[in-house]
């Protein structure tokens, strides 16, 4: 799948959009891991599995779409 978003031939990447929102966003994967019972630790977490790691980022899109709903309603 090539990147069209950026006019590079690269594949898809782990590059923010916004990059002045990662902290945010990592801010919000440890929070949701928390909440959810998962041992996520700061570095390498290659060894939680992919079903744990797919809720995370699940609940992450879910909780930014509230958000952004929110926003958009005035709320």
């Amino acid at each position: 799948m090539t990147n069209k978003n950026n006019g590079s031939n690269s594949t898809r990447s782990n590059r923010a959009a916004v990059p002045e929102a990662k902290q945010a966003l990592d801010n919000m994967k440890y929070e949701i891991a928390n909440e959810l019972g998962v041992n996520l630790k700061q570095g390498y977490n290659g060894d939680i599995s992919a079903r744990d790691a797919g809720y995370i980022g699940g609940y992450m899109v879910k909780r930014m779409i509230e958000d952004y709903e929110r926003q958009m309603s005035g709320k």
